[in-house]
């Protein structure tokens, strides 16, 4: 990885193991989803864009949650504070850490109905049906080496990741104050990273279940549309973001080049 590690970044591992200690006893139902999440998979990778991200998400299964002991206690106990929006909690040194449930697996309208835990502990999200179909187990530390922490947790799969990463990257679309070019940049992290073969077979699962099938659909139809040439939109957004290292064309044409591999792959 280029360069030295954003202080920034390494207070966001660090909070993000506060929140997966906090939530210990709820282990079996934690799936650690995002940025995060997409570098435990793609950190041996040599890319001219460090790993840089200031938060955490964390998806919660709700058939593996226990009724106690209580998520916000649970929070609040490790120093998180409850900002008045569903799901999301900021820690130490304002670092916020979003507590997220697959949209199909809860009800509610923003924030998910958990019974004894309330409905705003977590929010609902769609995109993330994916995360409780393709999983692996992982460890993750901190990036700081006076921290010694070193944590097995259950992390969503490639292919979740990057159906969770489509659907973000078009719902912020239509509001350009939400847009982030930097996950068009993981969505291209994860295709260069990640074997086709392996995105592929993963993503047929995803394909082949039923909580996931529907979203996974239109994930693809995302993956076209965005990504599809070195003109659309997302290979475009991919090209911004590392216009600085390496040359924009090139990441754009790669961008549609992997893409098509993948959508090509799938309908083989």
């Amino acid at each position: 990885m280029p360069g030295e590690r954003d202080p920034l970044y390494i207070q966001a591992r660090r909070v993000l193991l506060d929140a997966l200690v906090a939530l210990a006893d709820h282990r079996r139902a934690v799936i650690l989803v995002g940025a995060q999440a997409i570098y435990l998979h793609t950190r041996e990778a040599d890319i001219a864009v460090a790993e840089y991200t200031t938060d955490g998400d964390i998806a919660l299964d709700p058939s593996l949650l226990a009724d106690d002991p209580k998520l916000d206690a649970l929070m609040s106990r490790a120093g998180f504070s409850a900002t008045g929006q569903p799901g999301t909690w900021t820690g130490p040194d304002n670092v916020t850490i979003d507590l997220m449930v697959p949209a199909a697996a809860a009800t509610g309208r923003r924030g998910a109905r958990l019974g004894p835990h309330g409905n705003t502990v977590a929010r609902r999200g769609r995109g993330l049906e994916e995360a409780l179909v393709d999983q692996d187990v992982m460890t993750i530390s901190a990036l700081d080496d006076r921290d010694t922490r070193i944590i097995q947790v259950t992390v969503a799969g490639s292919a979740a990741l990057l159906v969770a990463k489509l659907h973000k990257i078009v719902d912020r679309q239509a509001d350009a104050r939400r847009t982030d070019d930097k996950d068009a940049w993981d969505v291209y992290r994860l295709l260069q990273v990640v074997p086709t073969s392996d995105l592929a077979s993963r993503t047929r699962r995803l394909l082949g279940d039923s909580q996931s099938r529907e979203v996974t659909q239109e994930a693809l139809t995302h993956l076209k549309t965005m990504f599809g040439t070195p003109e659309s939109a997302g290979s475009r957004m991919a090209a911004r973001a590392v216009e600085l290292l390496e040359d924009p064309e090139t990441v754009a044409a790669s961008c549609a080049a992997l893409a098509t591999e993948l959508l090509d792959t799938l309908h083989a």
